[in-house]
């Protein structure tokens, strides 16, 4: 009962700690900037991911950018 309270009130306090913990062993273990690669990569597919689930269709606006192209370059007709 206690545990929910705490879990319901402070959830975000919680992981957020929890995932600096996480990428404090990153640092020590992998370094820096592979860390950080590594986090771009997560934070990417996250990304991907919510969108896809939103259905918000693509991230690069496929449909405008090959009409942009049509009117700079004629291969893209």
């Amino acid at each position: 009962m206690l545990w929910k309270e705490i879990w319901d009130n402070y959830k975000g306090r919680i992981l957020g700690v929890a995932f600096g913990i996480l990428l404090g062993f990153l640092y020590v273990w992998i370094g820096f900037w592979d860390m950080l690669f590594f986090a771009l990569l997560v934070f990417i597919g996250y990304t991907f991911g919510r969108r896809s689930d939103a259905k918000l269709g693509s991230f690069i606006p496929w449909g405008e950018l090959r009409e942009w192209l049509g009117d700079r370059w004629r291969p893209f007709k």
